[in-house]
């Protein structure tokens, strides 16, 4: 289990990973990466409030909310080394949110931007607007990524359907949020550092071909990347390597 970020001492000699889960998901989902990185990096997960030892505190549903929340720890980590920061589906927009933030502060950018099963900011999203949607017609949407848990197709009642879809739907609002903030000149636009993208082989939602359209969204180099995978392949042990490969060579290369 990996530990609260807190409780994670910064090391000098590593990049530390900040990782942010897909919708509906909590740190529990990046588990087994501390291992699977290796010694390049410190795999830390941030969660949002809501969910795990967060579940008693309020979900959040827009930007301003989102960086008040999350932005102290990046910036903290910031100023202590080098770090990067990784993002799924809904978390890739939240780690996007996060960098634009980190550079309106003046602070020490991530080395790299790493997203992953998610469509750029510019795409339409096919559960963009679906928060709000009737529970038979949203779960036949969200089936389309994957299998979903046992229960989830139960009545109103059951604990699937009190406990984890009500997040969940305040995770699609908050997508919403980060996209529309993506394109006001104000807060979004383009990075500008290097990004790594990442596509599931099947992933419905987010095929390859769509995710090229990241490059718009940085004025540093963008690399795209093909994982065997449908939606959620950063379970696999596949992505947390290619990761650590990208931290150690980001570590040994000279400063941009």
């Amino acid at each position: 289990m990996l530990p609260a970020p807190d409780a994670v001492p910064a090391d000098p000699g590593r990049i530390r990973l900040h990782l942010f889960a897909h919708a509906g998901a909590g740190a529990a989902v990046y588990r087994r990466w501390p291992d699977q990185v290796g010694p390049a990096a410190q795999a830390v997960a941030l969660p949002l409030p809501g969910r795990e030892g967060r579940r008693r505190e309020q979900r959040l549903t827009d930007r301003a909310a989102l960086v008040a929340d999350l932005l102290p720890a990046v910036l903290e980590t910031a100023r202590a080394g080098p770090y990067a920061l990784y993002g799924h589906s809904l978390g890739a927009l939240v780690a996007y949110t996060l960098t634009r933030a980190v550079a309106a502060c003046r602070a020490p950018a991530p080395l790299f931007l790493a997203v992953g099963a998610c469509l750029p900011p510019h795409a339409p999203a096919p559960l963009s607007g679906a928060a709000d949607l009737p529970d038979e017609h949203l779960l036949p949407l969200l089936e389309q990524l994957g299998p979903l848990p046992r229960g989830s197709a139960a009545g109103p009642g059951g604990l699937w359907r009190r406990s984890v879809l009500p997040v969940l739907r305040d995770d699609l609002r908050l997508a919403d949020a980060l996209r529309a903030a993506a394109a006001d000149p104000a807060c979004g636009g383009p990075v500008d550092v290097p990004v790594l993208v990442f596509a599931g082989s099947h992933d419905p939602m987010a095929p390859p071909r769509e995710l090229e359209g990241w490059r718009r969204w940085s004025t540093a180099p963008v690399t795209v990347r093909t994982v065997t995978g449908g939606h959620f392949f950063a379970a696999g042990p596949d992505l947390p390597a290619l990761l650590a490969r990208a931290c150690h060579a980001h570590a040994a290369a000279p400063p941009r």
